[in-house]
């Protein structure tokens, strides 16, 4: 089967990305066609657990609909490790040169973490304009966010960290930021007793957010 083409930007597919913490493998699937159904299709598994390749892969195999990536990508190794599994764009909350170098060589679209101007200034000399902004609540907000507007209009963000549906329209309303990256649309209590039903209501209200923004 031909794999398919990555996405042009990872910051245009929908307003919330969801950061998924798979613990069984099983889970996968079912959880991704909830957000996927709910209008989320960009879905970050984050290589926290030992079961997130595998998560990886059987979304990428098993909804069609999905954008799946791999999340907290810290190491060169990880990259090629998180593609061969299926991911279709990588995510760090941080980064080196040598980590730049593999996700750049990778071919896919990613989002290395920042959360300085002198971050921003040093993936923008490296021809990095889309970025994530780690963690965005701790790290300065929506206050910090549009302080970079006006000096580096040329980067744009995906705000992720202590990100909820109050605060999410705050952020999306930025000009600089294309999307932003949150939980709140898989409670664990819902995951633990597979509500899937009820994680898909939660995505179909965070993909509504959407709605009024001003479209690039």
């Amino acid at each position: 089967m031909v794999s398919p083409a990555p996405p042009a930007s990872v910051l245009d597919l929908a307003p919330v990305v969801p950061v998924v913490v798979v613990e069984d493998a099983a889970d996968a699937v079912p959880l991704a066609r909830a957000l996927v159904a709910g209008g989320l299709p960009a879905i970050e598994v984050t290589l926290r657990t030992p079961a997130a390749l595998e998560a990886i892969r059987e979304i990428a195999r098993g909804v069609p609909g999905a954008v799946v990536g791999a999340g907290t990508v810290i190491r060169p190794e990880q990259v090629a490790e998180a593609v061969a599994a299926g991911s279709r764009f990588l995510v760090s909350p941080g980064w080196t040169d040598l980590l730049l170098e593999a996700m750049r060589a990778s071919g896919v679209p990613f989002l290395p973490g920042v959360s300085t101007a002198s971050e921003v200034v040093a993936l923008l000399e490296r021809g990095v304009r889309e970025m994530k902004f780690f963690p965005a609540q701790a790290a300065g907000g929506t206050a910090y966010l549009k302080s970079l507007s006006g000096p580096l209009p040329q980067a744009r963000f995906c705000p992720t960290g202590g990100i909820g549906p109050a605060s999410a329209p705050d952020y999306l309303a930025l000009p600089n930021v294309g999307c932003v990256g949150g939980s709140w649309m898989l409670p664990r209590d819902a995951v633990a007793a597979r509500d899937w039903g009820r994680v898909e209501e939660l995505a179909r209200s965070a993909a509504g957010l959407s709605a009024g923004r001003t479209c690039r």
